[in-house]
């Protein structure tokens, strides 16, 4: 499902031609993803259309987050709070209401994403063409103008009754015909909660998105039933009803809040108007709008920034912020501020203290000048680590523990949101899992992630090396990239030492029926060289970076860091020379057939998985093919890397020793 998206590449008949009808309201609906990349793309510039004059005042915008290609899998975003009414209204019929994307059969429902209705019809109705007529990218001013000229029968006004709290507002609805008229089926009040404006300090979802504008919260009573109205009605009849709209408490910010009714026709699924109240005027109501801080310290404390902003009408004078870590509560901070309305503020919190490794550092905003009428957007977090131990190498880590990351490793992901590196069960042969990067997923193009090893002391390691196994694979020609850095001052610089994407980093070709997962052939064996200044250091970090280009997965195994190779020797991709070793696994020998179109001498070298050289030879290799016995009799059962070095090139491949 990974490209059910949409990336871009009749007449509706309101047929009433009654003199001084009411103006009609337009209803966009607006079926995106948390999890969609052409969602994020293209949404920028329908929030720009929407806000913008003229279509401001002639357009009321909904949004429904659907799960195309996938659901979120954070339990705030905004599909999963509110899931099941979400599902009815994009998915089939006949279980499910389901508009029929352009042609589509029938009931098939919203099969991809982004997708668009104006009032309750495919859009090339009013005027968008192409093969993807119902892509938002299609809009123009022009298209709501033409919708905005359809007669409509009805008129409607909500008058909104908010209790202290803002938490259980009442709605009075008035629905009025100014013409006789008769639905084709039954007519029905529909009445949703958006967030006029919500941005999230991290993506909800996959596809980087933070800011949504009018997405759908809850409906009332449900998006289902909504409140049955007649199907006849008489010119001047009117219909007021009495509307409960508990908030419910996942609420973002409340001063966001609005209610749209719209009166659709479910027979034919067209909507004859709209309406929607004003946001509420909160009194005093401060938001943390996001909290930022070094991913790591080489110390003993830690220390964050809280951005916050004041969306009530009051300026805010004082704040005390509860910092957490780990969940545990820390001393409360009491700061003046002096925050206009509509107006930021960045709070420099002091120095907390807490022990080496990873931790989750959160803020709550619990106390207000004047009081916070709303406390559902007090709350925000980070992540960071404490680097107090180098540990001594050699370091290993072939991912067979279920915990990600790993005792001591840790991660950041500076674009916030989900992040892309996890543990996967599927290992280099002879192990039980890996390091995986998601690229299939991420379609965050540009954006990276790292994966630090645990900080390592070298001391007593001259001329250190990081080995690795690595296996990717492309979708089609993405240029996903995997770095490696190192930094011998606690982060002030970096040095990278390795470097691949694309196809210089593929290990299988390209691969576009789903995820890949390397086979046993797949996997290519690594060896990096440490720059001079991590020989016998006592701290020294090593980080692996993934640069998304929207590809397909990369799997990272057998991480061994401190490994002393032969002096000198560089690692290439084209050593001039190739060979082959059988039977891999061996027992008591394997056989090297190397192929070489020179007279060459070389050595043959054999590391166990903690870098010990087991075992050494030297080979005269003959232009053509040369045979080599390898005796592993006296080899324990486990994994070796067999390097052959000729003219200071080296060629490493992996042996499996079964006994």
């Amino acid at each position: 499902m990974k490209r059910k998206l949409l990336a871009i590449s009749s007449a509706l008949v309101f047929s009433a031609t009654y003199a001084q009808l009411p103006q009609r309201t337009v209803l966009y609906e607006e079926f995106t993803g948390e999890n969609c990349p052409p969602c994020a793309a293209t949404n920028p510039g329908l929030n720009s259309l929407l806000l913008g004059a003229p279509v401001n005042t002639q357009v009321i915008a909904i949004k429904w987050q659907v799960p195309i290609p996938s659901a979120p899998s954070n339990t705030w975003s905004l599909y999963q709070t509110d899931k099941t009414e979400i599902n009815w209204r994009w998915q089939g019929k006949p279980s499910n209401y389901g508009y029929t994307d352009y042609g589509q059969a029938a009931g098939s429902g919203i099969q991809y994403a982004p997708q668009g209705r104006i009032d309750g019809q495919n859009t090339n109705i009013f005027g968008t063409s192409g093969s993807s007529p119902d892509h938002p990218a299609n809009l123009t001013a022009g298209i709501f103008a033409t919708a905005y000229t359809y007669t409509t029968p009805f008129s409607m006004t909500i008058t909104p009754t908010w209790d202290a709290a803002y938490n259980n507002p009442t709605l009075t609805i008035a629905v009025k015909a100014w013409a006789t008229y008769t639905t084709a089926g039954p007519f029905v009040l529909r009445t949703v909660l958006v967030e006029r404006q919500i941005h999230w300090p991290t993506a909800p979802g996959s596809n980087g998105e933070k800011d949504f504008y009018d997405p759908v919260r809850k409906s009332y009573p449900t998006i289902q039933s909504g409140l049955s109205l007649p199907t006849s009605w008489t010119s001047g009849q009117i219909q007021t009803y009495t509307l409960a709209c508990p908030i419910p408490t996942y609420i973002h910010d409340k001063s966001q809040m609005a209610f749209v009714s719209f009166l659709q026709d479910d027979a034919t699924q067209k909507v004859w108007q709209t309406s929607r109240t004003a946001t509420p005027l909160i009194p005093n109501d401060i938001a943390v709008t996001s909290v930022s801080g070094n991913a790591f310290s080489c110390a003993n404390t830690y220390s964050a920034n809280v951005n916050v902003s004041n969306v009530g009408p009051n300026a805010i004078t004082s704040l005390t912020i509860t910092p957490s870590i780990d969940g545990v509560p820390q001393t409360p901070y009491v700061i003046g501020v002096n925050i206009a309305a509509a107006g930021t503020s960045v709070v420099a919190l002091p120095s907390y203290s807490t022990t080496g490794g990873s931790h989750t550092f959160g803020v709550n905003i619990t106390g207000v000048s004047g009081g916070d009428a709303n406390l559902n957007n007090n709350t925000g977090s980070t992540s960071f680590a404490l680097v107090q131990t180098y540990y001594p190498a050699p370091l290993q880590q072939s991912f067979t523990l279920t915990a990600f990351p790993p005792a001591n490793w840790f991660l950041n992901n500076p674009s916030g949101g989900t992040s892309y590196w996890s543990r996967s069960s599927v290992g280099n042969p002879g192990g039980s899992g890996s390091a995986n990067y998601d690229f299939y997923s991420n379609g965050n193009v540009g954006t990276f992630e790292e994966l630090y090893l645990a900080p390592s002391n070298l001391s007593g390691v001259s001329n250190p090396t990081l080995t690795f196994d690595v296996a990717y694979a492309q979708y089609s020609n993405e240029t996903d990239t995997i770095k490696v850095l190192t930094s011998t001052d606690c982060g002030a610089t970096w040095t990278q030492i390795y470097m691949k994407s694309g196809s210089t980093l593929a290990t299988a070709p390209s691969y576009s029926s789903g995820i890949f997962s390397p086979s046993a052939s797949q996997w290519r064996h690594e060896v990096v060289a440490l720059p001079a200044s991590a020989s016998n250091n006592a701290s020294v970090l090593v980080k692996f970076v993934a640069a998304t280009d929207y590809g397909n997965d990369a799997y990272i195994d057998n991480v061994n860091l401190g490994v002393t190779t032969v002096s000198g020797l560089k690692q290439l991709l084209n050593p001039g020379f190739a060979y082959e070793m059988y039977p891999n696994p061996a027992n008591e020998q394997t056989t090297l057939q190397i192929n070489s179109g020179l007279q060459k001498e070389a050595a043959l070298y054999v590391y166990n998985v903690t870098g010990q050289l087991v075992l050494q030879k030297q080979i005269n290799i003959n232009p053509g093919l040369t045979t080599v016995d390898v005796d592993t009799r006296n080899l324990a059962s486990g994994i070796y890397n067999v390097v052959l070095v000729s003219d200071n090139i080296a060629s490493t491949k992996k042996l499996t020793v079964t006994k």
